[in-house]
């Protein structure tokens, strides 16, 4: 059961940490960087049990529409980060804390459905959801500092990169993950 447990936990956190690397290209620092990645953990942690409390009928409706959101909230995110990149001088920190928290939460709904499903597996619910969000944590921080390290390896604006980054992720996630 124990590794059951763990293998649902990385492959819920794998979108976290796609989109992490990606997030990681924005110029912020490691303290805003450990916070993200707990806010990703976070929501990874809640979502299952808010996905418990609500039902399985209603996961069900919610997660036909979970990848779309995310997408949306990315690809919207990608495409401020283009254009204001092209309109003002690149930034010494880049910090926008109602995306960089948003976008966890948006990417969470799809936990919802593994909530709904966390009593069929006979999982506690609340060491599911600790060990979910303790891995997503763990590979958002991760994705966040592959993304930093990519950044300054490619020579180019780093709010630039983010945005094309975010915008290709938006699309890539659907695809992916969208079943």
């Amino acid at each position: 059961m124990v590794w059951e447990m763990l293998g649902l936990g990385f492959v819920l956190s794998l979108d976290n940490f796609r989109v992490s690397i990606a997030l990681g290209t924005v110029p912020f620092g490691l303290r805003r960087a450990v916070q993200v990645a707990l806010t990703f953990g976070l929501w990874d942690a809640i979502m299952p049990l808010v996905g418990l409390l609500i039902g399985h009928e209603i996961g069900e409706t919610i997660g036909s529409v979970a990848d779309v959101v995310g997408a949306a909230a990315l690809g919207g995110y990608g495409l401020y980060l283009v254009i204001t990149s092209l309109r003002n001088p690149e930034p010494d920190e880049l910090d926008h804390p109602w995306a960089l928290f948003g976008i966890p939460l948006s990417l969470s709904l799809d936990n919802l459905i593994a909530g709904a499903s966390l009593g069929i597996l006979g999982l506690s619910p609340w060491l599911s959801a600790a060990t979910f969000g303790l891995i997503t944590a763990a590979m958002s921080l991760l994705g966040l500092r592959l993304g930093r390290a990519a950044a300054r390896l490619v020579h180019i604006r780093s709010d630039l990169l983010s945005g094309v980054t975010l915008i290709a992720a938006a699309v890539a996630l659907p695809l992916v993950f969208g079943g």
